[in-house]
C-alpha cells in the first residue's frame, strides 16, 4: 500500500464521479467512493471491485460534517494519507433560476452543498494530503462558474442564468485560486477542471459527452506528474477564463 496512491472521489456512486473512480482504479489507484447513501456507495464499489479494481466505499455527506470527520479519521487509520482528492459531489435544484426569480432556499441548498460542503471536505482532508509526497486536488468545475463567460453576450452560456448553481461554482473556483496560493510551497496541486457538457442525472441526461468521456480530463489532472501546474481553470478545449 505504501507505493499505491490513495484517492477519495466524492459523489462517486454514479455519473461522472463513478467513471472518475473507475478510471483512477484502472490506473492502479486505490479509490474510496464517497457517497451520502451507504447502500448506493457499496453497490458502486462492488461493481468496480468485481472487475478486479481496488475500490471501497465510504459514507460521506457534504451537508453532514460528522460524516466528513468520520471519513477523514477512517482514511487516517487505514491508509495514513491521501494522495488524490476529487471534489465531484454537487447538486442542482429545479427552483434555481435567474436572480429575480430563483428561490432563495434553493440557492442556499446549492451553496451549502457545492461550495461549503466541498470546503468542509477539503479542510478535513488537508492533513492527510500533507502526508502525501505529491498530492492532487481536483475541483469539478463548470464553464457556468466563469464570471467572464457569464458576462459575455457572445458566449453560448450567456443565457444560462442559474444564480445558485453558477454562483456555487464561481465560489468553488475561488477555493481553487486561494487554496493553490496558500499551498504553493507544498507538494499539493489544486486545479478546477470542467469535464464538459456530460449526459448525467445532474444535466437531465442532456449533453454532448458520456460520463466516461467527461471523466477523462479530471482523471488526467488527478494523475498529474512532477511538472504539474497549480491554480488553473481548464476544460477539454483548454484554459477557461475565471
Amino acid at each position: 500500500m505504501a507505493n499505491t496512491r490513495i484517492a477519495l472521489v466524492t459523489g462517486a456512486n454514479k455519473g461522472i464521479g463513478f467513471e472518475i473512480a473507475r478510471q483512477l482504479a484502472e490506473a492502479g489507484v486505490t479509490v474510496l467512493i464517497g457517497a451520502r447513501n451507504p447502500e448506493r456507495g457499496k453497490k458502486a464499489a462492488a461493481d468496480l471491485s468485481s472487475a478486479g479494481l481496488s475500490v471501497e466505499s465510504i459514507k460521506l455527506d457534504l451537508k453532514d460534517e460528522a460524516t466528513i470527520a468520520d471519513a477523514a479519521e477512517l482514511i487516517a487509520v487505514t491508509y495514513g494519507r491521501l494522495d488524490i482528492l476529487v471534489n465531484n459531489a454537487g447538486i442542482v435544484d429545479v427552483a434555481d433560476g435567474p436572480p429575480t426569480t430563483a428561490a432563495t432556499e434553493a440557492t442556499r441548498r446549492i451553496m451549502e452543498t457545492n461550495f461549503i460542503g466541498t470546503l468542509a471536505v477539503t479542510q478535513a482532508m488537508i492533513p492527510l494530503l500533507r502526508q502525501s509526497q505529491a498530492a492532487r486536488v481536483v475541483n469539478l468545475a463548470t464553464t457556468l462558474g466563469s464570471l467572464a463567460i457569464n458576462g459575455d453576450p457572445s458566449s453560448p452560456y450567456y443565457s444560462s442564468r442559474l444564480i445558485g448553481y453558477n454562483a456555487s461554482k464561481a465560489a468553488l473556483n475561488m477555493l481553487t485560486v486561494q487554496l493553490a496560493a496558500e499551498l504553493k510551497d507544498t507538494p499539493i496541486i489544486v486545479n478546477s477542471v470542467c469535464p464538459g457538457y456530460v449526459k448525467t442525472d445532474l444535466t437531465g441526461n442532456n449533453g454532448f459527452m458520456t460520463p466516461e468521456e467527461g471523466a477523462r480530463l479530471p482523471v488526467t489532472y488527478a494523475l498529474l506528474g512532477e511538472d504539474a501546474v497549480s491554480g488553473r481553470f481548464v476544460e477539454p478545449d483548454g484554459e477557461t477564463p475565471w
